[in-house]
């Protein structure tokens, strides 16, 4: 039986569908409304937050924490916290990962994965008390403990979406006479792209949400707005520092989601 349909008089040959197939011929590909949605949403958050706060009748205390510029300033340190424990992360996990990948490799495999487990083992804010006494408070501990913690998804994922390369494709590429680190650089790691990415958008996630906890160990952030709240029992100052982080997370997977999407090599 035929795989090829056949096209309308005067136009070329179109491919067909696998009527089995559960991906749209154009997955991946959003409308309009699709990148809009989100922005819209967290902004009609954001509105409503300044809305509550404009309005509300706070003293002293709140409306200093609760001001722009204080509000500013600890948005800009928490992005701070997590682009700087994700860079760390990309720096570990990706070589790492790909190590892990190589057939002089496979003895320590099984350690490297049960090591990196040991992060996520940990709750967080122990392995903030961790690094906070090995290095004193403050940004330096919060960092590594973010890392340590985020470490193992975009690990896993970078050996996932490297062993996920068909062998066949690897074959063909070393028939033309490319060296292993070109194959890796020109094949492996660009089809692997869209596995990486998941896992990184993981981490990301991850790390804007427990990044609040940096405030227990001196660091400047939106988790100083949520720790105040409960310490000084104003309750309301918690509940704005909640939502501000929730709309920061969501804001950060939108970007990674959207980045996701564009770095997917053409065809996948």
């Amino acid at each position: 039986m035929s795989t090829t349909s056949e096209a309308p008089q005067g136009e070329g040959p179109t491919r067909a569908v696998d009527p089995e197939s559960t991906v749209s011929p154009h997955a991946g590909h959003r409308s309009l409304g699709g990148y809009l949605l989100m922005p819209l949403l967290l902004t009609g958050v954001l509105l409503l937050v300044w809305w509550s706060v404009s309005t509300r009748d706070l003293d002293a205390a709140e409306q200093g924490r609760l001001s722009f510029e204080n509000i500013w300033s600890q948005t800009q340190g928490h992005l701070k916290l997590t682009a700087a424990s994700t860079v760390l992360v990309l720096l570990i996990a990706i070589p790492v990962g790909i190590m892990l990948t190589r057939p002089f490799a496979r003895p320590i495999t099984p350690l490297a994965i049960a090591f990196f487990n040991i992060g996520q083992a940990v709750p967080t804010i122990g392995l903030l008390a961790i690094f906070a006494i090995a290095w004193g408070i403050g940004f330096t501990p919060a960092v590594v403990a973010l890392a340590a913690y985020t470490t193992l998804p975009v690990v896993r994922n970078t050996m996932v979406g490297l062993r996920q390369v068909d062998a066949s494709v690897i074959e063909s590429a070393r028939g033309m006479g490319m060296t292993k680190l070109a194959v890796l650089t020109r094949i492996e790691l660009p089809l692997a792209v869209p596995v990486i990415m998941a896992g990184l958008r993981t981490a990301l996630t991850i790390n804007v949400g427990t990044a609040t906890l940096g405030a227990f160990i001196g660091v400047d952030c939106l988790g100083t707005l949520i720790v105040s709240g409960f310490s000084g029992n104003r309750p309301y100052l918690s509940i704005i520092g909640g939502l501000l982080v929730a709309v920061l997370a969501l804001l950060v997977d939108y970007v990674a989601g959207i980045a996701e999407e564009r770095l997917r090599p053409r065809g996948l």
